[in-house]
């Protein structure tokens, strides 16, 4: 069954061309030209990507994107953020904001089209152990149903931060370099940047901490990378 992606551009060239490329790579697609137009779109049917441009007639899509993270039926939608603006730090905002990716235009189709199959392929079950629960003391890892609780409730992340967070869970104790991790990731295919899984640690460490800034579950080891605490060691902490 073909994924379906929903295009929110409105630059009607560039949504044509993309359209007509990624229908022949097997995808089904659809087109918003404004933010008005995708959240029609999104309140008819759920694709099962976003390719959201930063900056449309009607608003800006880093506006748009915080509020499908804050809405439990799009929370969990893969969001790969466009933008003419490629400066780092309106990378980091729009990774902070929920992206699970980001990509400064312009923009080779097969990069895009790459980049597409890697959100995918990490939205769905890869049917190894998926029955599993990871428990940390208050924080429950469920697999099958990817999602992280924490007292039972769920932590709001995004696909990419979910499975960030199960990388390091299934090593604790164990330290992980950013190659490590983006090797565990399949591949995904951010570019140099890997200062964005910096970024998505913030953000985990936002949501499953006590205090984000004095963390006891993912912690930094500088210059090496990031470790998850063990239950004991986060408990010895305490």
């Amino acid at each position: 069954m073909s994924s379906r992606l929903l295009l929110v551009d409105d630059d009607a060239r560039l949504t044509d061309m993309l359209g007509d490329y990624l229908r022949h790579a097997g995808f089904e697609i659809g087109v918003a030209g404004s933010l008005a137009q995708a959240a029609q779109a999104l309140e008819a049917a759920l694709p099962d990507l976003l390719v959201l441009d930063l900056m449309l007639p009607d608003g800006d899509g880093l506006d748009f994107c915080r509020k499908l993270r804050g809405d439990a039926r799009t929370r969990r939608l893969p969001v790969l953020m466009l933008s003419a603006r490629g400066e780092p730090m309106d990378r980091i905002l729009g990774l902070e904001l929920g992206a699970d990716d980001y990509l400064p235009k312009p923009f080779e189709p097969r990069e895009l089209q790459a980049r597409i199959k890697a959100l995918l392929r990490r939205a769905e079950p890869d049917g190894q152990g998926q029955d599993e629960v990871l428990r940390f003391g208050r924080l429950d890892i469920d697999l099958a149903a990817r999602v992280a609780r924490l007292d039972g409730k769920a932590c709001d992340l995004t696909s990419h931060q979910f499975d960030l967070l199960v990388v390091l869970a299934q090593s604790p104790g164990r330290v992980l370099s950013r190659d490590q991790i983006m090797d565990a990731l399949k591949g995904h295919p951010l570019d140099a940047f890997d200062r964005s899984i910096d970024v998505h640690v913030s953000r985990i460490r936002a949501v499953i901490e006590d205090d984000p800034k004095n963390p006891r579950r993912v912690l930094t080891v500088r210059g090496a990378g990031y470790v998850f605490a063990r239950k004991q060691d986060a408990e010895a902490q305490g």
